[in-house]
């Protein structure tokens, strides 16, 4: 069940709108003969409600900037892993998986319509593959900001890297250039 992150007038950093703003109600989502909300959401007096992944405390921008300089690292995404209903065959089928009766989607946006998701025959064949490729897809902006670390961190500091390291770095470095098509911008500037 859902717990509330944020309280009434505090002061948060609204990501999807890119502005401070204070919070006006929190909102719980009841269902009936449930002790606790299934979800909350926040009025931030702008126009719609806003989940707690949308919305950075004071105190966590404090901690952000002390991580990173960089203004990006609070736009990153929030990626997670939404549970569907398995409507293509009974439930009492999928009891070798961790949640019976559903299959994984990866939400990549607010709005929870956009991400990642596989077909009914897909899941099927290989259940505990396609759990696997859900959870390193929703970690996968982790992961990329961890290569990024890693690769400035040696690009800063070239003699006091470890040597047994570099060739992780180099990887990290060349994976980043992939993700951000950084190749394809200097092709295309040099042509």
């Amino acid at each position: 069940m859902a717990r509330a992150l944020f309280h009434k007038s505090q002061r948060v950093f609204v990501k999807p709108v890119g502005t401070w703003a204070v919070i006006e109600s929190v909102v719980p989502h009841w269902v009936k003969d449930v002790s606790e909300p299934l979800r909350i959401t926040y009025d931030c007096g702008l126009g719609r409600p806003f989940h707690a992944h949308e919305l950075v405390s004071e105190q966590g921008m404090l901690n952000q900037n002390r991580l990173s300089d960089d203004d990006e690292e609070m736009m990153l995404e929030y990626w997670h892993i939404d549970r569907r209903t398995i409507r293509w065959r009974p439930g009492d089928l999928g009891v070798t998986q961790a949640n019976p009766g559903t299959y994984p989607v990866v939400a990549t946006d607010e709005g929870n319509t956009g991400g990642w998701r596989v077909t009914g025959g897909e899941y099927d064949r290989d259940p505990q593959r396609i759990e696997h490729e859900a959870r390193m897809i929703v970690h996968a902006p982790d992961l990329i900001r961890a290569a990024r670390r890693i690769a400035e961190f040696a690009s800063q500091n070239p003699d006091g890297f470890p040597n047994e390291l570099k060739p992780v770095a180099q990887h990290c470095a060349r994976i980043l250039r992939n993700v951000y098509r950084l190749d394809e911008a200097i092709t295309v500037a040099a042509e």
